[in-house]
C-alpha cells in the first residue's frame, strides 16, 4: 500500500447522525435530515479545515484504505485521587467502547472528507477505525491507495 496522506484532526469525535426523512403530501420526493445535530457539523467543519489545511491538489481515486484512530478524552474516574491526583488508575481501559460507536464516527469523518480527499466515499474499498482513549482528543487520519495491490483472497500464498 502506498500512503497517500497522513494528518491529525483536533478536537472530540462526533458521530454521524442518522438520516430522517420528511415526506409532506404534494412533494414527489422524501426531505432526508441528517439528524446528527451542532456537534456533528462542527465536527465536520473541523475535519474538513484539517484536510484542506493537509492537502490542496485533486481528488484521490480508488481503490482507497482509511485508517483512522479517533481518540476520546478519558472520563474523571479514570484517575487516580488524592496525592496521586492525575495519574492514571492501573485498571483504566485504553479503548473506548462506549458511545458513540466507531460506525458512526467514520460515516461523520468520510463525509466531511468527500470532495477534498476523494470524490465519492465508495472509492474506499478498505478501512481500519480504532477507537482509544488519550489526552488529546482527535482523530489521526492516514489514506493509502490499494492500486498496486490485489486483494487478499486473489494473493497466491507464498
Amino acid at each position: 500500500m502506498k500512503e497517500l496522506i497522513r494528518f491529525h484532526v483536533p478536537g472530540i469525535p462526533a458521530p454521524g447522525g442518522s438520516k430522517r426523512a420528511f415526506w409532506r403530501p404534494g412533494m414527489k420526493h422524501a426531505n432526508i435530515v441528517d439528524a446528527g445535530g451542532e456537534k456533528t457539523k462542527n465536527w465536520r467543519a473541523v475535519v474538513a479545515l484539517a484536510a484542506r489545511q493537509a492537502w490542496i491538489g485533486e481528488t484521490f481515486g480508488g481503490p482507497l484504505h482509511l485508517q483512522i484512530t479517533f481518540t476520546m478524552p478519558r472520563p474523571k474516574h479514570h484517575y487516580r485521587t488524592g496525592k496521586h491526583a492525575g495519574q492514571l488508575k492501573d485498571d483504566a481501559p485504553s479503548y473506548h467502547t462506549s458511545k458513540p460507536d466507531t460506525t458512526k464516527l467514520m460515516r461523520s469523518t468520510e463525509d466531511a472528507l468527500t470532495s477534498i480527499l476523494w470524490k465519492d466515499d465508495a472509492a474506499i474499498a478498505s478501512q481500519y477505525p480504532v477507537k482509544v482513549y488519550g489526552d488529546q482528543p482527535g482523530a489521526q487520519i492516514v489514506l493509502f491507495s490499494l492500486e498496486d495491490r490485489l486483494p487478499c483472497s486473489a494473493n497466491p500464498p507464498s
